[in-house]
Formats: structure tokens, C-alpha cells, sequence
């Protein structure tokens, strides 16, 4: 059984929670471990709040754009922003780095995703945004 939705929210902490139910509805009818279910939402949390946080920086009216699909018991999860951009990719990407030391930021968010997911790939553009792709066969754990 192959899905597809997309769902566009508020850059706002709250809508945090939403993705995070809307992705465990829409994985419902996989038949997703408990254990994969957690997984996969905080991947999706980690993306979600790296959208907020760091892509609208102190803008609250900015959209945070959420895709889910599967197809042939593969989950891909697109979260976008037309934010800021991530000028360095490879820096971001570094367990503890971050550009909010201020606000206690971890730094662990890509780290997170990364161990969690299949595969993640991020795409940005300073100034036009970032999108985070995130994949993950259904049903196996991730390498």
C-alpha cells in the first residue's frame, strides 16, 4: 500500500507535537513496531523543531512544510523550510554544534536523525531555506 500526504504548519513550538501525531497516524495501517514508531517521531521532532529554531531564527509567522510517503514499505519524510539556510552543511551535521548556544541547544539534532533513519539528506540554500529528507524501510531497523 502506497501513501502520500503533505502538511504545512506555523513555525510554532506546539506544531511540534502535531507532526509528530500526524506521522504516527499516517503510519497506522503499516503495521510500524512500537519501538520504530518512536524512532521515526523523533526524527521527525528533531527535524521539525531544526526548522524552527534554526530556520526562522526569531520569526514566528514563517511555514514549516511536512511530506510523508510510502512506497513499496518505504517511508520518506521531507520537512522544509524557506528559512534561513544552513551556510555550512558539513559543520551543522557535527555532533554538538550549534548556531543557538543561547537558548541550551544540544546540537544532536542531525546526529539524532542520522541514527534513527536510513538515510538523511539535507538540501539549502542560504536565504531560501532547507529542506531535510529522511528515509527508512518499514520494518527493518536502521544500519
Amino acid at each position: 500500500m502506497n501513501n502520500h500526504i503533505k502538511l504545512e504548519m506555523e513555525s510554532k513550538p506546539e506544531n511540534t507535537s502535531l507532526a509528530r501525531v500526524v506521522t504516527a497516524g499516517f503510519l497506522t495501517p503499516y503495521d510500524v513496531s512500537v519501538g520504530d514508531m518512536v524512532d521515526i517521531k523523533t526524527a521527525v521532532s528533531e527535524a521539525v523543531t531544526n526548522a524552527m529554531i534554526h530556520g526562522y531564527a526569531d520569526v514566528s509567522d514563517g511555514i514549516v512544510t511536512m511530506e510523508l510517503s510510502v512506497r513499496e514499505r518505504v517511508l520518506t519524510i521531507k520537512i522544509s523550510d524557506k528559512g534561513v539556510g544552513i551556510e555550512d552543511i558539513e559543520s551543522a551535521k557535527e555532533p554538538l554544534f550549534t548556531t543557538k548556544p543561547e537558548m541550551e541547544r544540544s546540537g544532536l539534532g542531525f546526529t539524532v536523525m542520522e541514527s534513527f533513519m536510513d538515510a538523511v539528506e539535507i538540501v539549502s540554500n542560504p536565504g531560501a531555506g532547507t529542506t531535510v529528507a529522511m528515509t527508512r524501510k518499514l520494518g527493518v531497523q536502521p544500519a
